[in-house]
């Protein structure tokens, strides 16, 4: 139960927190997640936003705690994926079908079509305003933040910006404020920042730089999932800003697979060699890391460097479900290499680089292929290897 808190003087967090969920889309939350929504109280009494259609009897009772739902005025839908949209009908039952919800032009089309003839919806343009009273809403259009309807809505009065799904994290502890959870709530921002939101960071860079010139004041955030922002707002836009930028830092992650240990022993020995020229190096199997664990390492890598075994004439069938997802999430300005072992043919480290190639990375290595198992000569190839890569990783950085 996530009991209902009062942001601002008459402004109330009312969501849900799901403490069981532990895959999102592929993403692992091992901390569960948060459905947030929140309740203004004024001449109009607005709703942002609603959770997902199992918590819909959660949020009316939060609701419930402050005002009777019936006297909400207007809804609004920032963004309308099912885990913020799917309680909408069954809320809109209790605070009367007949009001409106407003939404962003995209939004319109998408509430059509996942809940058909059953919302009075209303589309607002980039830039609109409505007044409740005391307090002034803004919205504003961020397409592609994520989904092609999103949007955020803006106190004007009180500063506070309602972001949808951008400045989240999948956490669902017992804190509602950034200042509550410290320095770990950065963890988990920038894991759902890796996993949600790298592939738009062009994006994120506009919103950016459109925010700054346009002077609007931030003093409090509120996403859609995980802790509000309200000691130092201005934190989670620093680095917003850093990983949108996609510089990375000097460090590799490694990532590999094995059969029977000879791929593993060579991956030792690559990061011993990165290692050795002070270069951070991350050394994850793929079965052993989840691939969005994976994902947030290589936010601020500099090189990806994937190790395969030959098998079937390929790469092993968990390094290629990774990089799949990996090259989803479209990582740029990254270097890239390969190695591998093999019995007979030896295919995986061409397959690699082609992969990295297909992917926009720029392959700083040949790569090195090991038949069977290594030996003490191998092994320094292996070392040697890191130690280039390391020094590719300096010159950049």
């Amino acid at each position: 139960m996530f009991k209902p808190v009062e942001i601002a003087p008459g402004i109330y967090s009312v969501g849900c927190r799901d403490w069981d969920i532990r895959d999102f889309h592929g993403y692992s939350t091992y901390e569960g997640t948060s459905y947030n929504a929140f309740l203004i109280l004024d001449e109009k009494n607005v709703l942002i936003d609603t959770v997902k259609k199992e918590f819909a009897q959660e949020l009316l009772d939060n609701i419930s705690k402050i005002i009777d739902p019936s006297d909400i005025d207007v809804v609004i839908s920032n963004h309308t994926e099912m885990d913020h949209s799917g309680a909408l009908t069954a809320v809109m039952e209790r605070i009367g079908k007949e009001k409106t919800v407003l939404c962003s032009k995209m939004g319109l089309k998408n509430l059509n079509s996942h809940f058909p003839g059953k919302l009075n919806l209303r589309a607002v343009d980039n830039g609109e305003e409505l007044n409740l009273g005391k307090r002034t809403l803004a919205f504003m259009e961020t397409k592609m933040l994520h989904w092609p309807d999103s949007m955020f809505t803006y106190v004007k009065e009180d500063k506070i910006l309602f972001s949808s799904d951008a400045f989240g994290q999948h956490y669902a502890g017992d804190c509602a404020f950034d200042d509550e959870i410290g320095d770990k709530v950065m963890d988990h921002a920038a894991k759902y920042y890796a996993n949600i939101l790298l592939n738009y960071s062009s994006r994120v860079q506009t919103l950016l730089k459109s925010v700054q010139e346009s002077g609007l004041e931030i003093g409090m955030i509120c996403p859609d999932h995980g802790v509000i922002w309200r000691d130092n707002p201005g934190a989670i836009i620093a680095r917003y800003d850093e990983w949108s930028k996609q510089d990375g830092v000097k460090k590799a992650v490694i990532i590999f697979d094995t059969m029977w240990k000879s791929t593993a022993t060579m991956a030792r020995e690559v990061a011993k060699g990165i290692e050795s020229r002070d270069v951070h190096v991350r050394l994850m199997n793929t079965r052993k890391c989840h691939r969005s664990d994976i994902m947030t390492e290589v936010l601020d890598a500099k090189a990806l460097v994937v190790g395969s075994p030959t098998l079937n004439n390929g790469i092993f069938p968990v390094v290629a479900d990774v990089l799949t997802y990996i090259k989803g999430l479209k990582p740029q300005n990254r270097m890239a290499a390969a190695f591998g072992s093999y019995g007979w043919s030896g295919e995986s480290v061409k397959i690699l680089n082609r992969e990295f190639e297909a992917m926009k990375m720029d392959v700083i290595h040949e790569g090195l292929k090991i038949q069977y198992v290594p030996d003490e000569a191998d092994l320094e190839k292996c070392f040697v290897m890191g130690q280039a890569i390391a020094d590719k990783i300096l010159d950049a950085c």
